[in-house]
């Protein structure tokens, strides 16, 4: 299960690994604070070209969502690390938009949700 939460709300610490998946370390955040067991995975973030461009515009979502995917498929290596954890822990995904229904940790999940649930039904263990 991956789950995603802003770095600003409050969370109880469970017995889940912890990813912040931001390029830039968030703004009056320690990072003591987030307990992150799986760490801070900057690369996994969006380009700071594309990051730019989108500017959290609701009208480029369907767009930065696209550019955002290819970018993901391009480099594995930056998001292997999070769907190893998944398919053995629980994960939440630390991200610091103020937007929460237009922010790279939505697209994330569920790129990474894709891939557990084809690695799931190619291996005979996901629903029909």
């Amino acid at each position: 299960m991956i789950e995603i939460r802003r770095v600003y709300e409050p969370s109880e610490r469970g017995n889940e690994v912890r990813f912040l998946i931001e390029r830039l370390w968030p703004r009056g955040i320690k990072k003591e604070s987030l307990e992150l067991g799986g760490g801070w995975l900057k690369e996994v973030a969006p380009s700071t070209a594309l990051r730019r461009w989108f500017g959290h515009d609701p009208d480029k979502w369907t767009e930065f969502r696209r550019r955002y995917r290819a970018e993901l498929d391009a480099h594995p290596f930056v998001w292997q690390p999070i769907l190893e954890a998944a398919r053995k822990h629980h994960v939440t995904l630390y991200y610091s938009a103020r937007d929460i229904h237009h922010n790279s940790a939505l697209v994330l999940k569920e790129y990474l949700e894709a891939k557990l649930a084809r690695e799931a039904r190619s291996t005979g263990h996901g629903g029909s």
